[in-house]
């Protein structure tokens, strides 16, 4: 047995011995959903929720004058989970490749924007290229990773869903404003208003456990853009990579990051929509969730 079945067998066991409990009432069907759902959540995270852990580990107990730099030794680790994934088939041959290009687009985003000053990788490693350590493109893979594997466990569909085109011009714009937008015009807000008009009326549905529930995809790429957030103010945290304003003291990334990181969220999320092709939900499966859930 693979380790995949094995994983996948253990989960049918816990269901089995969990769903009895589950079935005697509403709100013990609700609360078995809902950490269902946290559970597929965090085995979606598994390659990001790991980077963001090694961040805070190795800026804990990292040894000064250590053989092997930090940053080098998060692009090993990086890499060799990318392997396990691989090896394990817990992540498909398609999506690692997807991912992998989101990897290169996100360091040459990296080296250019860290030539112009936003930001600093303040350690030294050998694994780099014109400032920017290799490890920092698997940061950005970690998005597309985490979109790839929640989308094949909720089962996501698709309501609405805009031409195909539409969100590949959205991601094209967003990705060349990061550049453009230091020799002219920021459009970053013609471009929030952009998402609004595409995906205004798409929702998807995701299935947690026994029904699929609905959400705005809207607020899904809001929900998302938190996370990553979130993630960035650990790694300020951690001084794994700085902005100016920070240099003399951590303090919270800037809400308005939050919008640099939907924007280039869409990237990741149309790279992935190579592999995975967005489906239509089932009307009458849809129409099967109860209003307001």
């Amino acid at each position: 047995m693979s380790f995949k079945d094995d994983i996948k067998a253990q989960v049918a066991a816990f269901d089995a011995g969990v769903r009895p409990w589950a079935s005697v009432s509403r709100p013990r069907a609700w609360a078995y959903e809902f950490l269902l759902f946290g559970l597929k959540q965090a085995w979606a995270c598994l390659f990001g929720a790991t980077m963001v852990g090694l961040l805070i580990l190795t800026h804990l107990v990292w040894p000064d004058g250590a053989g092997l730099s930090r940053y080098d030794f998060l692009c090993l680790a990086a890499l060799g989970l990318q392997i396990i994934l691989l090896a394990t088939r817990l992540e498909r041959w398609d999506e690692a490749l997807v991912i992998a290009v989101f990897h290169v687009v996100g360091t040459v985003m990296e080296i250019f924007k860290v030539a112009h000053g936003s930001w600093i990788y303040p350690e030294d490693s050998f694994l780099r290229i014109g400032g920017v350590p290799l490890f920092s493109g698997f940061m950005y893979a970690a998005i597309g990773s985490y979109i790839a594997r929640a989308w094949r466990l909720f089962d996501i569909r698709f309501e609405a869903y805009p031409p195909v085109w539409a969100p590949w011009i959205l991601a094209l714009l967003a990705y060349g404003n990061f550049f453009t937008h230091h020799y002219g015009p920021d459009i970053r807000w013609g471009l929030f208003g952009l998402s609004v008009l595409i995906f205004a009326r798409a929702s998807f549905r995701f299935t947690p456990d026994l029904k699929a529930r609905r959400m705005p995809m809207l607020v899904g790429f809001g929900l998302v853009t938190l996370f990553i957030w979130l993630a960035e103010n650990i790694g300020t945290f951690t001084a794994t990579w700085v902005y100016p304003q920070q240099a003399k003291a951590w303090h919270p990334v800037a809400l308005a990051k939050l919008g640099s990181w939907y924007l280039l969220m869409m990237l990741s999320f149309v790279l992935v929509t190579l592999v995975h092709r967005p489906q239509a939900a089932d009307p009458d499966e849809v129409r099967q969730v109860p209003a307001g859930l």
